[in-house]
């Protein structure tokens, strides 16, 4: 039997993966023969627009790769943008918090391009031991970001807790993989059609995958990492956390679901009890807070509640004799609902770690009093980003959250519905809460308010981006979702 090589088309459809990873190496190598923080900042960012953009090349070559174990379509490509930019955004913001903080460059670019590489693994695979390849190049580099900051007593406990609690998650992942694999023989999401649906085994190997990924989006009961990590790890990274490895994280539960029955037959009632218990533990959370950056963190749990509503409604509705078109807005709304989200957090961190200063100073609700005074521009823009996770008209936020409700209604259910109500009502407290320092409060005579503090240029590119971004999507969010629904969600998952 002759031996099979990959053709060419394989290696088109891994090309982001290839130029991250190339890139990422190019950024180790150069660290001894420059200290020019420019330089490495331009080259990192050379690599991250480089490989956002070949995903274009990669969906021009559309199809299974590498015999079946990754899969480009429309789907991947959008997942491999979203994940893209969200790397080309965290570069531009990061540059001056490094030179700030007097942190080495190059291997934190190396980092970002490694995670992101292992995010878009995770969007294309189609087979599972490849899924797990994609998650532990995200975690790992993940794990060393969280405790980049070495000097740091926080950021080295928020990597400790990470490393330890994700090592967790994986065994449960990688366990629920072989019980997949026993009972149908095979590895590849296309191949398990045909499996026993009433298996115990493969039923108990999907739970366990779905407790595996249930860790990396942050889901009730497995997000108790989440607000001590993000409190800890450098500020960007905590951005990249809260948009990049949850959108990978989500992207293969879609790809699960949408291939093998038996997801699709046993998830609903996990995903609608994981939904209820993530908005609740979210955003009860977020209520007693005073650190800005571990009330986004509960925020972040809360979003995540949120899109796992348009989940259950996407089981909901495949389970039931319902026309499969009336899936088709639950599959949109997630994707948009990510999208939105991403420019949100990604913009929301940005102006926290500014005004962080150095070593991280001011993070406290007390340091935000009076912000509007000195720096109208970054109040603005965060109240922007704040009534986004609100859910307020007028902003990207309110149709990805309209498009989830509008979901989980046309599905029946209509209690599920009512608790994402109610927790959109509790979150408005602690958004506001934020909003009325900045705007109604005296300012501390040692605060973020009075600090003398610059926002360069390629951080005000990043905060022009998301706002205008959070905006667009908000006023025009027809364009966007005829797109998903035409372009990427279709041809990706039908």
């Amino acid at each position: 039997m002759p031996i099979q090589t990959p053709s060419a088309d394989d290696f088109y459809r891994v090309l982001p993966e290839l130029i991250w990873c190339g890139f990422g190496l190019l950024l180790m190598l150069l660290q001894p023969l420059t200290k020019s923080r420019a330089f490495l900042a331009a080259t990192a960012f050379i690599g991250a627009a480089a490989g956002m953009l070949s995903s274009i090349l990669a969906y021009q070559h559309s199809g299974p790769g590498f015999f079946q174990l990754i899969r480009s379509d429309a789907f991947s490509f959008f997942f491999h943008l979203l994940v893209g930019l969200v790397a080309v955004l965290i570069i531009l913001a990061s540059d001056s918090y490094l030179e700030r903080e007097k942190l080495e460059s190059a291997e934190f670019y190396a980092l970002i391009l490694f995670a992101t590489a292992g995010m878009g693994v995770l969007a294309s695979a189609n087979e599972l031991l490849t899924a797990f390849i994609g998650l532990e190049m995200s975690s790992i580099s993940s794990y060393i970001l969280a405790g980049y900051r070495r000097d740091t007593l926080k950021s080295s406990e928020s990597a400790l807790k990470y490393f330890l609690l994700g090592s967790f998650a994986t065994a449960f992942f990688l366990y629920g993989i072989a019980l997949v694999y026993g009972t149908t023989g095979t590895t590849v999401l296309d191949a398990m059609g045909g499996a026993d649906t009433n298996s115990f085994l493969l039923k108990l190997g999907l739970a366990l995958i779905l407790i595996g990924l249930g860790f990396k989006v942050a889901a009730a009961p497995f997000q108790v990492w989440t607000p001590d990590v993000y409190e800890g790890a450098p500020t960007p990274v905590t951005a990249l956390f809260a948009a990049g490895p949850k959108a990978g994280a989500f992207a293969l539960l879609l790809r699960i679901f949408a291939t093998v029955p038996a997801a699709t037959q046993y998830w609903f009632w996990a995903f609608w009890i994981l939904a209820a218990l993530t908005m609740f533990f979210g955003n009860l959370g977020a209520l007693v807070q005073t650190n800005v950056k571990r009330l986004l963190a509960y925020s972040s749990i809360a979003h995540a509640g949120y899109i796992l509503v348009a989940f259950a409604a996407v089981t909901s509705m495949t389970t039931s004799d319902t026309s499969p078109d009336g899936a088709i807005p639950a599959y949109a709304a997630i994707l948009f609902y990510l999208l939105s989200y991403a420019l949100v957090k990604v913009g929301a961190f940005t102006i926290v770690s500014q005004l962080g200063g150095k070593d991280e100073k001011y993070v406290t609700l007390e340091d935000y009093a009076g912000l509007s005074e000195r720096h109208p521009w970054a109040a603005a823009a965060l109240s922007l980003f704040l009534l986004s996770l609100l859910g307020l008209p007028v902003t990207a936020g309110f149709f990805g959250k309209f498009y989830v409700f509008k979901a989980a209604v046309n599905a029946n259910l209509i209690w599920l519905a009512v608790l994402m109500a109610v927790n959109s009502i509790i979150g408005a407290y602690y958004y506001f809460k934020v909003i009325v320092a900045m705007y109604m409060r005296e300012p501390a005579q040692d605060s973020a308010a009075t600090a003398p503090i610059a926002f360069p240029v390629t951080v005000n590119i990043v905060l022009a981006i998301s706002a205008l971004g959070t905006l667009y999507f908000g006023l025009f969010p027809n364009q966007a979702l005829r797109l998903l629904l035409e372009k990427t969600l279709i041809g990706g998952l039908k």
